[in-house]
């Protein structure tokens, strides 16, 4: 009788474990995938964006909460992170301060824009060595707006604001502090015959979807990303990111916020 109490003891023991076990189990398979750019001080965000977006993914969460899209545009903002290099991001969540002045600027050869407009150094030869082989191949790439200081888009900003209103001017135009344009990195183009805003019916852009990520430009606000740049799709707005990064953006289609967040904001 004490044998048989003694296994029927054990046998108790050994399906409790099993039960753990498989609970164990159970759990780790539902837990979320582990990201280096998770933070621990954004866990409710995170869960509360993910009850409101279910069909994104762990990692898209993740992401977008540290855009900054679980909050209303130009709340919470901060100001950019590397200041000075090809890494800026400037967003509706990140800002310049009124006095910054990109480096090295340096004026774009009037043979590949409208005259007088200017870039960072290394984006200007990109940016000219891009054009002159577009050229070669039979197309026109012409730079119609690069560099722009803080006063000039407020400028720019108020008249689009009393032409549309402060909601539908926020779509296309970024607030005074907000552009990618005071980066020095950011250039807006034509091909010389087509408005810019009729670009993509242009041979010239399609050469750039196909090209532009040689040079280290992507295409900045494209389409069907609207709900994670903040803005209004724009054919003819490209950044400068470099080689490396432009070519993984476009391989992976993403748009520079999500790269940024993924490797750059530490």
């Amino acid at each position: 009788m004490k044998k048989m109490i003694f296994v029927m003891g054990i046998l108790i023991v050994l399906s409790l474990c099993l039960v753990g076990c498989g609970k164990t189990k159970e759990k780790e398979s539902t837990s979320q995938p582990q990201y280096a750019f998770y933070k621990k001080d954004k866990e409710k965000r995170y869960q509360d964006y993910q009850k409101q977006n279910p069909d994104l993914s762990w990692k898209d969460v993740l992401l977008r909460v540290n855009i900054g899209l679980d909050q209303p545009y130009y709340t919470n903002t901060q100001e950019s992170k590397h200041l000075y290099s090809n890494y800026v991001l400037v967003n509706k969540y990140t800002y310049l301060k009124e006095d910054y002045i990109p480096k090295n600027l340096v004026v774009i050869d009037s043979a590949y824009s409208k005259g007088g407009i200017s870039l960072s150094e290394e984006a200007q030869k990109s940016f000219e060595e891009m054009a002159s082989q577009a050229k070669e191949d039979g197309y026109t790439i012409r730079a119609i707006s690069a560099y722009r200081s803080y006063d000039y888009q407020v400028q720019l900003y108020r008249r689009y604001v009393e032409q549309d209103g402060v909601e539908e001017a926020d779509t296309y135009s970024a607030r005074p502090g907000f552009s990618e344009h005071q980066t020095g990195l950011c250039v807006d183009i034509d091909d010389g015959v087509f408005d810019f805003n009729q670009f993509e019916s242009s041979k010239s852009f399609d050469w750039m979807m196909e090209n532009a990520y040689l040079y280290g430009f992507i295409l900045r606000y494209p389409k069907g990303k609207e709900a994670i740049t903040g803005y209004q799709y724009e054919a003819w707005h490209y950044r400068y990111v470099g080689k490396k990064i432009a070519q993984y953006i476009k391989e992976h289609d993403l748009v520079y916020d999500e790269y940024y967040m993924e490797f750059l904001d530490k």
